[in-house]
């Protein structure tokens, strides 16, 4: 026992494993094996009943290795069933397959969590790893003695999923795939940015049962319209499976469902993945996804009845009805002009800036208020234990990718001149303002609410001839190296520890956004050079003026994130280790990127939706010939209107 504390207090092993064994042993104190030792047993006492499932059968070893996510036995387990078994195809759909069963039940019922799900699926693609020699081997036997492949694991069904076109963000995909992988689904992932030709092609030729679509971006809700008219062209009946942080129900009713008969089902998360799928493949499928179509046509008129409701104020009406800013309280002129690469920053010190509680929301694990956020989840009683656990996994992942260098954080900042012109920026070459270098486009809000103030973010930057004013930029990463080694950890099964590299690594670009914005404030730009903030005040926004990002509620127009990238000068200065995609995507994944306006009166806010009038002149002013681009990279959650 004095061993396990010292090695927890001094957070340091030989293994690094020495907070998974104090859990281990606190769980058998807790939780005695019958016959066990009683309370104040010894070490030994208790590292014996820690270990006494290993007296079962291999079933039953099996059967526990997989729900407590324990891979250290499972070789020889799997062995041992083989030897026994004799047929490597019996060990899965056997043992293997009644475990699995067991955690889908677990997790649907609400008792066992993500978390422990990724886990125990890393344990079972161990399993089949080990068995798959074997299979090969027999499928070579049998194809010889009959001309057929017949040793096949029988699946509940095969889904086929990607993101689409254009789209490089797929952690929530991945896990929905682990999700329905311990469920006995085959799934088969065709990875990021594909295009709908390749998804629809493979959807056939390995004859799946149902289709999943993920997206971030508000693009990739067009690309997933255009994959669904392409499934109508060619006479498709799969049900269609769209998810993703920018999709919603409303959006899949108003725009998808209309396109293909064959079904589509919005899925919230990940949790809900194996009911919508077991539904598509049950007998009651075709009144399953018909009630799915009147609750979809429910929510397409409700829609409809809100667009005839809605007032709208002209655009010159909106912009007539400006905030008053102060431009008295225009910043100082900052201590830096230009641009500046910050290569390789210390991850160490960008850890102090990470908000976890997004981190716990990816793995769906909420608690109730007063414990939603971090750290006060850990007093959840449903999910507190659970995120406690996941917690000391995570801070033992950035101790090793601090140690070994697996992540490294760059970015690139830019300091300039600007001044605003009606509702867009114009960004100069140099402080005589003669030449300008740039302009970001700017939406104003437009939606009649009875508001008194209409906001633009050009509206925090003072108005050419008013006073000299200046904007900030950067774009960041927390992932170079995250794709390789999470390659790494896919290639030994180690899919639980790929996801969690992705979510770290997504912490890691956010903390590194907090870092370098603190920086702008306080010393390259220097307007907030008393700033004594703690890491509570800075997510609370507490600080002086806001970074929003290209492409979000303030500027929902991705594209403008082509100027500030070729503004800051990225392909160069990052030497292409940071890249823009064709849909505007940043790559590596995990990359963060913001407009940084100073002045005191600066807010975050939302643009929400725009008419007509406003789209025509906002088209005009990029030196568009019509409203057609606009109109894509708006899109419908966007636009006031239909187009």
């Amino acid at each position: 026992t004095r061993t396990l504390c010292e090695e927890v207090i001094l957070n340091k092993s030989a293994d690094g494993k020495h907070v998974e064994r104090f859990l281990e042993f606190a769980e058998q104190v807790k939780n005695p094996p019958k016959g066990g030792p009683a309370e104040g047993g010894t070490a030994a006492g208790g590292a014996a009943g820690k270990d006494a499932w290993r007296n079962g059968n291999y079933t039953e070893r099996l059967h526990h290795g997989l729900i407590h996510g324990i891979d250290k036995f499972i070789e020889e387990d799997v062995e041992e069933a083989r030897a026994d078994l004799k047929i490597p195809l019996i060990v899965i759909e056997g043992p293997l397959m009644q475990g699995m069963g067991i955690i889908g039940d677990l997790f649907g019922a609400g008792k066992m969590f993500l978390p422990q799900v990724i886990k125990s699926a890393r344990v079972m693609k161990k399993a089949v790893a080990y068995l798959t020699p074997f299979m090969e081997e027999e499928k070579r036997a049998a194809a010889i003695a009959a001309g057929e492949d017949p040793n096949q694991p029988k699946y509940n069904g095969t889904v086929l999923m990607a993101t689409v076109k254009g789209d490089v963000h797929d952690i929530g995909k991945n896990i929905v795939g682990v999700v329905l992988g311990c469920n006995n689904y085959k799934v088969i992932d065709m990875g990021v940015m594909v295009p709908c030709e390749k998804i629809l092609e493979r959807a056939v030729q390995e004859k799946v049962d149902v289709i999943g679509l993920s997206g971030l971006i508000t693009p990739s809700l067009d690309e997933m319209v255009y994959v669904a008219e392409a499934m109508q062209a060619k006479g498709m009946n799969l049900p269609l499976m769209i998810g993703g942080a920018t999709t919603s129900k409303r959006h899949t009713a108003v725009k998808i469902t209309t396109k293909y008969d064959g079904g589509v089902i919005h899925v919230l998360d990940a949790s809900r993945s194996c009911t919508v799928v077991s539904a598509c493949m049950s007998k009651d499928k075709a009144s399953y996804l018909e009630d799915l179509k009147e609750e979809y046509k429910e929510i397409r008129e409700e829609y409809y009845s809100t667009l005839i409701d809605k007032k709208w104020k002209r655009l010159s009406e909106a912009q007539a009805a400006k905030p008053e800013i102060d431009w008295s309280k225009v910043p100082p002129t900052p201590k830096f002009i230009g641009n500046m690469m910050i290569k390789d920053h210390p991850i160490s010190e960008i850890i102090e800036y990470i908000d976890w509680t997004p981190f716990f929301q990816v793995y769906q694990l909420r608690g109730k208020y007063p414990n939603r956020d971090y750290p006060a989840i850990f007093k959840d009683d449903r999910v507190g234990a659970e995120a406690k656990k996941l917690f000391e996994e995570a801070k033992q992942m950035l101790d090793w990718v601090v140690k070994e260098n697996i992540l490294q954080a760059s970015g690139v900042v830019g300091i300039w001149p600007a001044n605003s012109v009606g509702d867009d920026i114009e960004v100069y070459t140099s402080e005589a303002r003669d030449t300008v270098q740039c302009k970001f486009y700017g939406l104003r809000q437009q939606l009649d609410m009875g508001e008194t103030t209409y906001w633009c973010q050009s509206d925090f930057i003072a108005p050419r001839g008013v006073a000299p004013d200046y904007i900030a930029a950067f774009a960041n990463t927390g992932g170079l190296g995250c794709h390789e080694q999470r390659q790494k950890f896919e290639a030994t099964g180690d899919i639980d520890k790929a996801i969690l590299l992705e979510a770290v690594a997504d912490r890691l670009a956010e903390a590194f956004a907090e870092l370098i914005h603190k920086k702008i404030r306080t010393t390259l730009w220097g307007y907030a050079q008393d700033e004594n903030l703690s890491l509570d005040d800075l997510l609370k926004v507490r600080y002086q003026g806001i970074r929003p990002a290209p492409g979000y509620p303030s500027q929902p127009d991705h594209r403008e994130k082509r100027t500030l990238w070729d503004l800051l000068d990225i392909d160069r200065l990052s030497e292409g280790k940071m890249q823009l995609t064709e849909s505007f995507m940043m790559m590596p994944s995990a990359s963060v990127s913001a407009l940084v306006f100073a002045h005191p009166e600066a807010k975050y806010f939302s643009v929400g939706q725009v008419n007509m009038d406003q789209v025509e002149e906002y088209s005009a002013r990029r030196g568009e010939s019509g409203v057609e681009g606009t109109e894509r990279w708006l899109g419908s959650t966007v636009l006031g209107y239909e187009k």
